[in-house]
């Protein structure tokens, strides 16, 4: 009879799992293939039986499972114990059957996509001792009955959208870790946890927690880790923190804290790692902190901490990190700081420090990372420093060191930094340092340093920054700078420089910044600077150039801000200029220049001062005259000078019966407009709105869906091939009612954005209307379409190669560092994502639709409401109204892993905003999360693409000031990349990523 029962209810067991089996998708089933009606549930692949055949244990982890749980019998497993559907796709709500699992004690659920809330019933199961719901989307507050969970030792909630306050959580006597962290909770911490004396682990990072954090903490003697960064705790720090002698990590950055630290915090002897950065903290770091021999990182970074350096910190024998840096730190440094002799990463920079360099730095041979910069620290560099086996970085800018450079330098075999700006440095630049043989960066300037630049600096192969300005150095520049392909900013301005500009500069492929103004450098500009055609900033100003202006410089389509003032160049200005769409800044001021102005937006948009005192310069700009043959009296060549100025300006003679010209300097525009239609009237008759409304309607006949390509935040987009033969993509906006209801924010917004901007991965705006019927905005036509249709498609996404997704992501990165620091004011999308972002057939990126863009008031806080795509949209959008710039950096490093990856990063994402990640996600190699639709990149692209992966998971920072500046990027991706770095993708893991 025993017998038959049990075989009754394996067959119960096998006949709901197998009902489930079928109710998941194709790929599940396969999984599952050992699941099946000829042979028993305990042969099963994952299935565990106890000694009676019943179904124990069902393990499924990281079988790849899609569907749901709602066609899973749970009252089929009496005697069920253990439950594990961790790391698979299974969606849907969490049935509230689930509560019939009497005998559970395991019931793991994380890395999913559940949603909805955590049903109540889940209070029912009495015997339940680990519960791991993390990474999901539940939503909703945790659920009361979770408080009567008396055997419960791990409860892990995190990473999802819980809200409301922290239950009851008093009786969960046997309760060791709380993980609570990435939620939306709020309200205190409960003053009933110090009755769970058994708690090792506490962690409720990232949340909307407010109060004070309680004293009662401190009675928690078992506590080893405690999380509570990125809240809204305020008050002091309590002292009762100090009785948690277990405690290894402390954590409490990210809040309003005030007050001091409390000497009792000298107890805490297993501390290793002390986080309380960005808080209100005041007062001077305790004596008491002799004690904490066992500290290995000790962070104070971004406080308000004011006082001087107890000398008590030398007895931090064991200190590997220290970082004080962007504080308001007082008196010397302590002079035993390195004393222990474990010291590598040592940071206090941008404090208000005195006096000299202590003595023990010198002798701290274990130093890797030394950042002093911007103190008022006194000492000869000459003496005070020594030779350091392992230092990597060393940056002494900013303060009243003194004495000549040393060739030790060079004994630092692993140097790859070297910065000592702004101090009183005199002598020579020594010859030694060209032998420094990884050296990467290489800033002497504003110092007093004299005689020629050594050209043995022709030898930093790896060189990709030097600066060396303002200082009283002489003598031509070495031909032999020219050899360093890798540098990517070379800045030798306000010296006495003579001789001519070598023209091996022209091999600097890879730079981005060139200046040498305020010299003594003759002869004239080198044509081989066509060449360069990274660079953005060029600055020849202040020198005896003369010559004229080559017109090879048109060719750089990358350069932003041109500056040639004050030298004896002669000539007109090559019309070649006027292709020139990036250029934005330019000043050609004080020279011999002749003729008129080229036709772009950087020459017509130029102040007076930055054309003034030429020869005879002419042209429609501030300040200049009319050039004499726009006064000619034949038609075609007054309609052909019509043409060069308006086209550029952004087609301003746009669509509609209705004309509206926005945002532009419109007064001037539509001056000129009347003295050429005075002059004659045909040469603006082709563009004549009415005409090309009718064309739009034509072509498009009259918007029917079969020219339909896409669909808009706020429109509908159409394809439509003009009488020229010129295809142009047309929204429309979607409701078509009459024009005083229809909502109109989004189209001035676009409007306002795309003819304030101009930019070669931007989408060039042609026109734009407001009709009766239709409000329109008429642009360049991408072949390829949006980027998300381009990765969605396995033939497309196959020839969508590496080189060219290195080639797109560089190129936002570039749009993007425009809108953010080329703008003024600065302009943030606030809707990056890859059906925002269009390819042409050459691959390049252009970011679209801006309706939702914001043009930031450097005087305001910039509040607005949520704009933007789930997915894409930074956290903090959540629960702020503020919008930055980092909001869109955010963005970008999701389209960045979007892009490497073939697919949405989101659970990448959610894992890496995970404390508590999990060393399998950790270890994951890089080479296996890449598209795995291409084979795996090489030489040189691989760089690249690891590079890539580096920025955007900082990019992905869930505090919007530990993310990079677009510029930072924009600097990343053109600097050099380290040989290094020539194996890493078959090495290199999740884990190095996220801790880079």
């Amino acid at each position: 009879m025993v017998g038959y029962e049990a075989a009754e209810d394996e067959d119960i067991e096998a006949s709901a799992l197998l009902r489930w089996k079928a109710s998941l998708d194709n790929q599940s089933q396969v999984s599952l293939s050992s699941w099946s009606t000829f042979t028993s549930p305990c042969k099963w692949k994952g299935i565990v039986c106890d000694e009676s055949n019943s179904v124990s244990t069902i393990n499924l982890a990281k079988f790849g499972l899609k569907g749901t749980l709602l066609n899973l019998s749970f009252s089929s497993f009496p005697k069920l114990m253990r439950l594990c559907l961790s790391y698979n796709n299974l969606n849907g709500p969490i049935p509230r059957e689930i509560g019939n699992m009497s005998k559970i004690s395991e019931l793991k659920m994380d890395r999913n996509h559940f949603s909805d809330s955590i049903p109540q019933e889940i209070g029912a199961l009495h015997n339940l001792e680990y519960l791991f719901l993390r990474e999901n989307q539940l939503s909703g507050s945790i659920p009361s009955t979770i408080g009567v969970l008396k055997n419960l030792v791990t409860l892990d909630l995190s990473s999802n959208h819980l809200s409301g306050t922290i239950p009851s959580v008093g009786n969960l006597t046997n309760l060791e870790q709380l993980i609570l962290h990435n939620n939306l909770l709020s309200g205190p911490i409960p003053e009933e946890l110090r009755g769970l004396h058994l708690l090792t682990t506490i962690i409720l990072s990232t949340n909307q927690l407010s109060g004070p954090i309680p004293s009662s903490i401190g009675d928690l003697a078992n506590l080893r880790t405690l999380q509570l960064t990125r809240n809204k705790l305020h008050g002091s720090i309590p002292s009762s923190l100090g009785n948690l002698t277990k405690l290894i990590k402390l954590s409490m950055s990210d809040n309003k804290l005030s007050g001091s630290i409390p000497a009792s915090i000298g107890n805490l002897v297993n501390l290793e790692k002390f986080n309380l950065a960005v808080n209100n903290l005041s007062g001077p770091i305790p004596s008491t902190f002799r004690y904490l021999t066992k500290l290995t990182f000790l962070l104070l970074h971004v406080n308000k901490l004011t006082g001087s350096f107890s000398t008590a910190t030398s007895n931090l024998t064991n200190l590997v990190n220290l970082q004080l840096s962007s504080n308001h730190f007082t008196g010397p440094l302590p002079q035993y700081i390195c004393l222990g002799g474990s010291l590598l990463f040592f940071a206090a920079n941008e404090n208000h420090l005195t006096g000299p360099i202590p003595t023990s730095l010198k002798n701290c041979s274990s130093l890797k990372r030394l950042n002093l910069a911007e103190n008022m620290l006194i000492g000869n560099i000459s003496n005070d420093f020594g030779v350091y086996p392992n230092l990597e970085y060393i940056d002494l800018s900013r303060n009243a060191l003194n004495g000549q450079l040393s060739s030790n330098w060079v004994k630092c075999h692993n140097l790859i930094g070297l910065m000592i700006s702004y101090n009183n440095l005199f002598g020579g630049i020594p010859p030694e340092l060209g032998q420094a043989p990884k050296l990467q960066k290489l800033e002497l300037s504003s110092n007093r340093l004299t005689g020629k630049i050594p050209k043995e600096l022709g030898n930093l192969t790896y060189l990709s920054e030097l600066f060396i300005s303002k200082n009283q150095l002489s003598g031509n520049i070495p031909t032999e700078i020219g050899s360093l392909e890798q540098l990517q900013y070379l800045d030798l301005a306000a010296n006495g420089l003579s001789g001519p500009i070598p023209k091996r500069f022209g091999r600097l492929h890879k730079l981005y910044h060139l200046n040498l103004s305020h010299n003594k450098l003759m002869e004239s500009i080198p044509s081989e600077f066509s060449q360069l055609q990274y660079l953005q900033n060029l600055d020849l100003s202040c020198n005896f150039l003369n010559g004229k202006i080559p017109a090879a410089l048109g060719k750089l389509k990358m350069l932003e801000n041109l500056n040639l003032s004050h030298n004896n160049l002669t000539g007109n200005i090559s019309s070649s200029f006027k292709d020139m769409m990036s250029l934005t800044n330019v000043d050609i001021s004080n020279n011999q220049l002749e003729g008129p102005i080229p036709n772009s937006r950087a020459f017509l948009n130029a102040p007076f001062e930055a054309l003034k005192s030429n020869k005879n310069l002419c042209g429609y700009a501030s300040g200049l005259m009319p050039c004499p043959r726009l006064l000619n009296h034949n038609p075609r060549d007054k309609k052909a000078m019509m043409l060069e100025i308006f086209l550029p300006l952004g087609a301003l003679f746009v669509v509609g019966v209705s004309l509206y010209i926005h945002f532009v300097k419109a007064r001037k525009i539509k001056k000129l407009e009347k003295e050429e239609q005075a002059r004659d009237p045909f040469s603006v008759l082709h563009y004549d709105g009415k005409i090309m409304y009718e064309n739009i309607i034509e072509a498009t006949n009259d918007f029917d869906d079969k020219y339909l390509i896409g669909r808009g935040g706020f429109g509908c987009v159409y394809k439509a091939i003009l009488p020229s033969g010129h295809i142009v993509a047309v929204k429309k906006l979607q409701v078509e009612v009459d024009r005083e209801k229809l909502d109109f924010k989004a189209f001035t917004t676009e409007v306002r954005a795309l003819t304030k901007i101009k930019h070669r991965n931007i989408v060039k705006l042609h026109g734009f209307c407001e009709h009766p019927r239709h409000c329109l905005l008429v642009y360049e036509f991408l072949e390829c379409g949006s980027l998300d249709k381009v990765l969605n498609n396995d033939t497309h996404a196959e020839m969508f190669d590496w080189n060219k997704r290195v080639n797109v992501i560089k190129g936002l990165a570039n749009a993007l560092y425009y809108m953010h620091h080329g703008c003024s004011p600065p302009i943030v999308h606030r809707d990056i994502s890859s059906k925002n972002v269009l390819i042409s057939l050459e691959y390049e990126a252009r970011i679209s639709d801006f309706g939702t863009a914001k043009i930031l008031d450097p005087n305001s806080r910039n509040l607005t409401s949520f704009a933007g795509t789930y997915g894409y949209a930074a956290p903090e959008l959540a629960y702020t109204m503020e919008v930055n710039e980092k909001c869109d950096v955010f963005s970008f490093g999701v389209l960045c892993m979007e892009i490497i990856m073939g697919n949405h990063p989101r659970d990448l994402i959610s894992w890496m905003h995970s404390p508590s990640s999990t060393p399998e996600t950790s270890n994951l190699p890089l080479k296996d999360v890449i598209d795995q639709r291409l084979p795996l990149p090489v030489m040189p692209v691989v760089l690249e693409v690891v590079l890539i992966a580096k920025v955007a998971f900082a990019c992905l920072n869930e505090r919007p000031f530990s993310r990079p500046t677009m510029e930072d990027v924009y600097n990343k991706f053109v600097m050099p990349k380290s040989p290094l770095m020539r194996e890493t993708l078959n090495t290199i893991v999740l884990g190095q990523l996220q801790n880079h």
